[in-house]
């Protein structure tokens, strides 16, 4: 029997429906699914299923010193057990095996993984097959043409996984003990982590430290037969600049042109330019690509490799810019032709030359990312699927389209010896844009003017303004600059930046870092600068990659790797009470709304012992003043204050329900303000006690209809947060009560809630799942995925690992899964 490993059961499915041509059937091992056809056997993995780890003695945070995991050993161990029974036991029965897992560095050690268990079992010949896409014509050929295992690529992936385990077990340890930070609040550090949160936050400094300097702009209304807007410019040393630094100057100036009346054009100039196509797609400029489409880098990565499984798109990690030889274009271009949005496009290129363009890098692993030519229906796949696929399927006609072509036009004209120049341009041969509609093709239109011609100036406006500080990074960019310093790989960047998301170090986008990241930063720097020294982990990384080219062994690079990180505690052994008392400021600092108005001392985000969030006074327990938070998510600290009370802003995070609460005060406040509106009887004990209906606003900022009994009766129904609540005339045949719309500002159509009674019974009734695929946000291809990762039941849910299953599932969150987990366990409570 020949069984075929893949990194991923979705990968398997694919591989295993096109060798076996449609054939394979699908069998439940150990809640693992096995593809099998004829005398073949073909199994996914989930990513890696053996992880390194220190031995069961170094796992007691208290018991153990964070220095002694320096030198400490570091074991394999298995992380998805179901997983690993099932390949030992397919091996068992194997006559040979095939590795069919991505071709990377992480790819090739997740193979060398699954050629060591099989090995544990059996003695047989492995074989290693590569692919950029799972498509009928590379996976044949790949296996057609199999090859060695290469054990320098797998080597360097795991030098990778050791001193990543090494640093950021070490280290964060030592941090998280010293500030006294245990449990779900450790403070994570890492090798990438923490010198990508460094520039960061060295961005923020330097846009805190920023004094703007006042200057002045000038603009008038020329016109002849038509008008057009023009700008006050002069010279300094021979070049143009549009800012006056002196308001008097600025004054003089809008003074002359005010009293000018006329301008004559003293010169008229026109040029073409062309505007080149773009270079085929790198994971850099598609991550930039996607950030424009709304995509986290996160998100556009799961996208994109969801694509790559499914046989739409090549693979998405590569550096390459340069289509290979054996692509050809007009073929991948005919595959679109009779696909709807594409078809047009594509015979118009085809009508064309169909020459690529092409970057500066070209490597041999992997093609540019590029549509495979297999071509899916808009039906079957997501909307972020679909718009990721529409960009790479679109970026491909882009590269083989013409040039674009614009007209420039600039006019300089003088009014009382003021120059005023307007620029114009029109885009007069769209070429790629013509295909790609992801760049700006705004024109700017300046009538036709000659020398000489005198023109009409009105409305002459002075603008203040200031120089701005230097702008944070977007996600994209940030990858950018850590690809330029070399921190981390393609394949892990944007894994980096997320972790800094889930950690609470960064918050919004671009990415501003939070108190506690600057804390964490400031200490770092303070006692043992290089664990935050890109220079260190720059070198790591080069380290690693001369294993990958058989230039290093991995010993001596893990060995080194040590020598550094002892040499950091030798500069931390002696600080552990000050960086302990300062991280415990940060995270202080962190929590900190503002000056409490009754004692004056600091109100504090706090948590309760129920696990609820609260504001509470950093006085207690001589001051009891408290506010409250709202019950969804988990609050951040924002540096926006409110303008009343000198208080900090708090956001909630709730995953895709995350939202901005605002002012504590002010949302108590404006509840104790606002008188309940009474719409009608209590259901519960309007018969007996006269109990009626009202519209409240809590101090905690929710809104709800309940009883006005309360707490003697605890009916109530849930309103929206946000919104203006109109009470309509028209009334509930069943209950009698007003139904109600819901308003936001700018909004022309009102949200009609309709009854409350009968608007909850609806929601409660789509919330309640009998199924898997009955979950707000669970489509029918999700819950397949889910099924395939062995939740086919919301028992089989409800008992699942968050985190493993996210690793089996791509394009869906830990975070999500237990949302959905929360909701069946909440349906279960309501029903019992």
């Amino acid at each position: 029997m020949e069984l075929i490993v893949t990194e991923k059961d979705d990968a398997a499915r694919r591989i295993a429906d096109i060798l076996s041509e449609g054939a394979a059937s699908v069998e439940r091992r150990n809640g693992v699914n096995v593809y099998r056809w004829g005398d073949r056997r073909c199994v996914g993995l989930s990513g890696h299923v053996v992880g390194v780890d220190f031995p069961p003695e170094y796992s007691e945070w208290r018991d153990v010193q964070p220095v002694e995991l320096v030198g400490a050993d570091v074991v394999k161990t298995p992380t998805q057990e179901n997983i690993v029974r099932t390949l030992e036991e397919l091996a068992g029965a194997a006559d040979e095996a095939v590795i069919a897992t991505d071709y990377d560095r992480e790819g090739e050690l997740i193979g060398k993984e699954a050629h060591e268990l099989i090995e544990s079992v059996t003695d047989v010949p492995t074989r290693r097959v590569r692919f950029s896409s799972i498509t009928q014509t590379e996976v044949r050929d790949a296996f057609a043409h199999p090859d060695d295992l290469d054990v320098d690529l797998a080597a360097a992936g795991e030098a990778r996984q050791v001193i990543d385990l090494l640093w950021g077990a070490a280290l964060t340890r030592f941090l998280s003990l010293s500030a006294g930070r245990l449990g779900e609040d450790f403070i994570s550090v890492g090798r990438v982590q923490s010198p990508t949160l460094k520039l960061i936050v060295d961005r923020e400094r330097e846009i805190r430290a920023f004094e703007p300097d006042d200057y002045w702009e000038l603009f008038a209304d020329l016109s002849a037969e038509e008008a057009f807007e023009a700008q006050y410019f002069h010279r300094e040393d021979g070049t143009e600049t549009e800012r006056v630094w002196e308001e008097g100057a600025a004054e003089a100036v809008h003074a002359d042109l005010s009293e000018a009346g006329e301008a004559v054009v003293r010169s008229v100039n026109r040029r073409r330019r062309t505007d080149a196509p773009p270079e085929p797609f790198d994971t850099m400029a598609y991550i930039s690509a996607a950030g424009s489409l709304g995509l986290s880098a996160q998100r556009a990565m799961s996208v994109a490799e969801e694509l790559y499984t499914a046989g739409y798109v090549t693979y998405p990690r590569t550096d390459n810019t340069v289509y290979p030889d054996d692509l050809d274009p007009a073929h991948l271009l005919e595959s679109f032709v009779g696909h709807h949005p594409f078809d047009e496009d594509a015979q118009t290129l085809l009508d064309g030359d169909v020459e690529p363009t092409a970057g500066d890098e070209e490597t041999t692993d992997h093609p540019p990312i590029h549509p495979t030519g297999e071509v899916p229906g808009r039906q079957e796949l997501s909307d972020d699927e679909w718009k990721v696929y529409e960009l790479v399927v679109r970026r491909f006609f882009a590269t083989v389209a013409d040039a674009a072509e614009w007209e420039h036009l600039k006019v300089v004209s003088e009014a009382d010896d003021r120059l005023l120049k307007a620029n114009g341009k029109r885009l007069v041969k769209p070429g790629y844009h013509a295909v790609y509609p992801y760049g700006s093709t705004a024109e700017n239109y300046v009538p036709a003017v000659e020398e000489g011609d005198v023109l009409d100036v009105s409305d002459v406006r002075l603008e203040a303004k200031e120089t701005q500080p230097p702008r944070r990074r977007g996600q994209s960019r940030l990858i950018e600059e850590m690809a330029d310093r070399g921190l981390g790989t393609k394949s892990t960047r944007h894994h980096t930046l997320q972790k800094l998301y889930d950690r609470g170090y960064v918050d919004g986008d671009p990415p501003r870092p939070t108190a506690l990241a600057m804390g964490v930063v400031e200490a770092a720097e303070k006692f043992a600068d290089r664990i935050v020294d890109e220079d260190m982990t720059t070198q790591l990384e080069a380290d690693m990659r001369a294993i990958a080219e058989g230039d290093a062994d991995l010993e001596d690079v893990t060995e080194a790797s040590r020598e550094m990180l002892s040499a950091i505690f030798e500069d931390l052994h002696d600080s552990r009470e000050a960086i302990g008392e300062h991280l415990r400021d940060s995270m202080k600092a962190a929590r900190t709304l503002g000056p409490c108005p009754d004692c004056g001392e600091a109100l504090l985000v706090r948590r309760s012992r129920q696990g609820s969030y609260f504001v509470g006074c950093d006085g207690f327990p001589d001051c009891r003043n408290t506010l409250p938070l709202p019950n969804q998510g988990e609050p951040t600290v924002l540096e926006e204050t409110c303008p009343d009370h000198d208080m900090r802003q708090v956001k909630m995070l709730a995953g895709r329900s995350t939202f901005v609460h605002g002012c504590p005060r002010c949302e108590a406040e404006d509840a104790d303000e606002t008188e309940d509106r009474v719409i009608g009887t209590c259901p519960d004990c309007g018969s007996d006690h006269d109990g009626e209906l009202a519209i409240k606003r809590l101090r905690n900022g929710s809104r709800l209809v309940g009883c006005t009994r309360y707490p003697d009766c605890e009916y109530s129904l849930p309103l929206p947060r946000r919104g203006d609540i109109e009470v309509t005339e028209r009334t509930c045949a069943v209950h009698g009560l007003p139904h109600l719309h819901v308003g936001d500002d700018g909004d022309d159509d009102p949200w009609e809630l309709g009854c409350p009674i009968c608007n909850y019974a609806e929601y409660r009734e789509r919330q309640a799942a009998s199924g898997v695929e009955d979950l707000e946000g669970v489509g029918e291809k999700t819950a397949d995925k889910l099924a395939r990762a062995g939740v086919e039941s919301l028992e089989d849910l409800r008992g699942a690992d968050a985190e493993a299953v996210a690793d089996d599932v791509q394009g869906v969150s830990a975070d999500r899964i237990r949302e959905w987990q929360a909701a069946v366990t909440a349906d279960a409570a309501a029903g019992s």
